[in-house]
């Protein structure tokens, strides 16, 4: 399991998590896109000390991205945060786990001007097969599928063959999210067989060979043994 982070506030929880299970848990640092806003350089300061002096703790630069969903008053500020993590995790040699909601055109113009794109996964990802095609055109990334995809109106089942099974991940997004039979309840890690199940359904494969596939993807994306 990967925990991603929030802000500063979430990391001695995050922490505190990792510590109880270390043999089944593992750490991202990031600043998200939702808590940019006066604060977004002190905020970054320590995200950059984190991975200047604790960088071994952690197995990807996350969570990150842009988010105009709930809010487009520091635009500017996020875009500037979201790329100072993107060349983090260049420097880090780390994948960056990108979180992107009415966003992607601004989060593809970020990548674009980099001389080098870190690989990743774009999480709870929702997207089109126009988006899944244009997201390629920057980068090798991957794609985390969660509960979105049991949903009755969803079209991800449209998109996931276009991404293919070698560029799928299943993610939780705990506690929101909730796959089909427990949309609308909290969602915790045990649902996530009723996400890979759809995907099996979907994509006509045996739900083994999903997950399989999308454990050995994580192992591989976040250079976990």
């Amino acid at each position: 399991m990967i925990l991603p982070n929030v802000d500063e506030s979430t990391v001695a929880l995050m922490k505190e998590l990792h510590d109880s299970f270390p043999e089944c848990m593992y750490m991202a640092m990031g600043l998200h896109p939702t808590e940019v806003g006066e604060s977004y350089e002190s905020d970054m300061a320590f995200v950059e000390s984190e991975f200047a002096n604790r960088s071994e703790n952690y197995v990807a630069v996350g969570e990150i991205g842009i988010d105009l969903y709930w809010d487009k008053t520091y635009l500017n500020e996020q875009i500037e945060v979201f790329s100072k993590q993107i060349d983090i995790a260049i420097n880090h040699s780390l994948p960056v786990i990108i979180h992107c909601r009415e966003g992607l055109k601004e989060v593809l113009r970020v990548l674009a001007d980099k001389k080098k794109v870190p690989q990743g996964v774009f999480h709870s990802f929702g997207g089109t097969v126009e988006d899944v095609k244009a997201i390629r055109s920057v980068g090798d990334f991957y794609f985390g599928i969660n509960g979105i995809v049991t949903f009755k109106n969803s079209q991800l089942g449209n998109v996931l063959p276009e991404i293919g099974l070698e560029r799928l991940l299943i993610e939780t997004d705990s506690p929101y999210l909730s796959p089909v039979p427990y949309r609308g309840k909290r969602n915790e890690s045990s649902y996530i067989v009723h996400t890979a199940q759809k995907i099996a359904n979907v994509l006509n494969v045996p739900f083994e060979e999903v997950a399989k596939a999308t454990s050995e993807n994580a192992f591989r994306l976040f250079a976990i043994s």
